[in-house]
């Protein structure tokens, strides 16, 4: 049996897959747009609602392509003289995991992960801009969490301000992209591992693709330095 139509197919939806991720993108880098020019939670969360769409049509979609590559692998496997119905069983492999969805699954989708991570930063990071400061004291609680949030700013690699800040999703550290990656390039070759550089930190084997862009950080220092 020949699968190069099946193949073709497959090809397609992973095509389809990059467009939800990219839709995502988008609804994520509006929901920082709005939280930047202080709008509206509910529009906000209008975004939060779009990313749990896209999430549920990233797992649709994700299934359909399980359940074809099952299907193929399985007939390649027991080799059936008479060529079965392609289009049944996949239909029955897709129905048999879309049976075990849960909201739950959603809020574990990786882009919405980092959505809500970023959204939490971003939030904290131009909070204390739009708040009125008319006492003495509120403007001393201001002062230190600005003076806090500017040593955020500072790479622990180049001890300088980050332009390109990324964040390990597995401690939670940022570094300037470049510092760290070149970082990593220069251990791997040593195979040796990079621990993280952030002072204090247990973390010992930071990866490149532990990394994620810091865009809620970027936003506050580019809105600090704008100041």
């Amino acid at each position: 049996i020949s699968f190069n139509s099946v193949d073709s197919s497959l090809s397609s939806l992973k095509n389809c897959q990059s467009y939800i991720n990219t839709g995502m993108d988008i609804a994520t880098h509006v929901a920082f747009d709005l939280v930047e020019s202080f709008n509206d939670v509910e529009d906000v969360n209008s975004m939060e609602n779009v990313m749990l769409e896209y999430a549920a049509m990233d797992r649709e979609l994700n299934h359909y392509m399980t359940a074809i590559e099952e299907t193929v692998n399985q007939i390649k496997r027991e080799k059936p003289e008479n060529i079965p119905d392609l289009k049944y069983l996949v239909k029955e492999k897709f129905t048999a995991l879309e049976s075990k969805n849960s909201d739950s699954d959603l809020q574990k989708n990786e882009k919405y992960l980092y959505f809500k991570d970023q959204l939490k930063e971003m939030r904290k990071q131009f909070r204390h801009q739009s708040d009125n400061d008319n006492e003495d004291i509120e403007q001393i609680d201001e002062d230190i969490a600005v003076t806090q949030s500017q040593m955020n700013f500072i790479c622990p690699i180049t001890q300088m301000e980050m332009k390109r800040p990324v964040r390990n999703k597995v401690c939670g550290h940022t570094y300037e992209e470049d510092a760290i990656l070149k970082i990593i390039q220069s251990r791997k070759q040593q195979k040796k591992k990079v621990r993280c550089p952030k002072i204090g930190c247990s973390h010992a084997d930071v990866k490149g693709s532990d990394l994620l862009p810091d865009e809620a950080l970027k936003r506050a220092i580019d809105s600090q330095n704008k100041q």
